[in-house]
């Protein structure tokens, strides 16, 4: 039975050490020179003037809400498309009523301001 689980095992080994080739091979290759620019903490362009603890506005956590919600409307588009042949007239209607569901609650957010940035 162990001998069916032989080429999984075979397969995690070989890509844990190409994984272990490759980062030996960045750090052999690759040039160190270090600078104060380079190890500087850097994530928008400015110098951190807060804690990393601090309170973000409720504005920001909306908006990647809305984003994440309409990323995931786009994903269920894609296998839609690919199977709407299979499914016929019906699949299209009901694709349409959550399109239609969706975009009902995309100008009820318009609406209410949710998108807008201060």
């Amino acid at each position: 039975m162990l001998e069916q689980y032989f080429p999984i095992l075979l397969f995690i080994l070989f890509g844990l050490g190409l994984g272990a080739l490759m980062l030996a091979m960045g750090r052999f290759v690759s040039p160190s020179r270090p600078d104060p620019e380079k190890l500087s903490p850097y994530e928008c362009g400015f110098e951190a003037f807060e804690d990393a603890r601090m309170k973000f506005d409720v504005r920001y956590y909306l908006v990647a809400i809305l984003f994440i919600l309409f990323d995931l409307e786009i994903a269920f588009l894609f296998p839609w498309a690919v199977v709407l042949r299979d499914i016929g007239f019906f699949g299209f209607v009901a694709m349409l009523v959550f399109l239609a569901i969706l975009v009902v609650g995309f100008i009820y957010e318009w609406k209410k301001g949710a998108l807008e940035w201060e």
